[in-house]
């Protein structure tokens, strides 16, 4: 988000999107007994990186592509690399022993507009003469977990006290009473048309990537 803002207008001016992938290791020393490590990958501001839908349709494309190519020459493909990575940033390099737990997206489109129409009015005052800054984005994130789990977060800094923006298919409560009612149970489905197309195509690539990565990889 603050990357996006600072680079805005520059030659390195970042795209609005980000996809994560995430894997977990076993640690003792982590309360859960494992270790959540994150890569991710940022794009440069460009027509083929501004829509979320067709970015997430192409890396779907691109991975297809290497694990196929991978194939044929009698090699395994991991997302990490070495050889044609997906991702450029974040932990990219795992312990031998992670295992992929899902996939994620973060936009700063949001129900204010796209970020093409907020990014210029960052540095505008507005009609009180205040100016905003990257914390007073808005933004969406988006994951796909292995156990079938689908999470989205709507980040408003402006959001009233005790409203966290997040949303889960699954109870994230440790204390989950089975008889509550989960009013985000069908998560994927819910939404306007565009919502529901992020998911269904980060669907397509979280399910690629589950079929694809083995149990325990060893790099």
């Amino acid at each position: 988000m603050h990357a996006a803002d600072e680079r805005y207008g520059t030659r390195e001016a970042l795209g609005p999107h980000a996809v994560a992938l995430f894997f977990a290791a076993p640690s003792s020393t982590e309360p859960p007994g494992f270790r959540l490590h994150t890569a991710y990958r940022l794009f440069l501001a460009a027509p083929e990186s501004e829509h979320l839908v067709a970015l997430l349709a192409d890396l779907t494309a691109i991975a297809a592509d290497n694990i196929a190519h991978a194939r044929s020459l009698g090699r395994s493909w991991h997302p990490l690399g070495p050889e044609r990575s997906m991702v450029n940033g974040g932990d990219m390099t795992l312990p031998t022993d992670a295992v992929y737990v899902g996939a994620g997206v973060s936009t700063l489109d949001s129900a204010d507009g796209s970020w093409r129409q907020i990014a210029s009015t960052l540095r505008s005052p507005s009609g009180t003469g205040s100016v905003r800054s990257a914390f007073d984005l808005k933004g969406q994130c988006f994951a796909l977990l292995v156990d079938g789990t689908a999470i989205k977060v709507d980040r408003d800094p402006h959001a009233r006290l005790g409203s966290s923006g997040v949303r889960s298919s699954k109870p994230l409560e440790v204390r989950w009473n089975p008889l509550w009612h989960n009013p985000h149970h069908d998560l994927t489905s819910q939404g306007d048309a565009d919502t529901r197309q992020v998911w269904h195509h980060l669907g397509a690539l979280h399910e690629l990537l589950k079929a694809h990565l083995p149990r325990r990889w060893q790099g």
